[in-house]
């Protein structure tokens, strides 16, 4: 898997553009028998599409927005709590004991994962309005290395 236009993406960025890419996903191409590019059936997941994109562009942060203010461990059950930090192994755990429903949180969850077990310091999933707050430490959920 690659962002087709990393190369362009990377050039707007270093003249201090501001870039909007693979918001819904993208355009999913496949190379053919000649190498050309052509366009294929497929959906391309705009979690796993901004994390590979943050983890090409080297990024020091992910920030990924979604309805809620922090994850929740057992969301809408008894129990539920608010997640502030959690390393990788901790992601993982609460992957594994599927706390994240596939169509909703887990994408999201698998995105951060993904971006800062290949490097990247650190990842943030937040809502756009406590997004701000999130980037100053006060809110949002980060998932760390270790």
């Amino acid at each position: 898997m690659a962002i087709q236009e990393i190369n362009a993406i990377r050039a707007l960025i270093m003249n201090d553009y501001i870039v909007i890419a693979v918001g819904g996903g993208g355009v999913p191409v496949i190379r053919d028998q000649h190498g050309e590019l052509r366009g294929t059936s497929a959906v391309i997941d705009k979690d796993r599409a901004s994390s590979l994109i943050a983890q090409m562009l080297r990024a020091d942060l992910l920030v990924i927005s979604t309805g809620v203010e922090k994850v929740c461990l057992n969301y809408n059950k008894p129990g539920m709590c608010d997640i502030d930090q959690m390393t990788l192994a901790e992601a993982q755990g609460y992957i594994g004991d599927g706390h994240f429903p596939p169509g909703s949180m887990l994408p999201k969850i698998e995105a951060a994962v993904e971006f800062v077990k290949m490097g990247g310091p650190m990842a943030v999933i937040t809502d756009p309005p406590n997004l701000a707050r999130a980037l100053r430490g006060e809110t949002g959920t980060r998932v760390i290395p270790g």
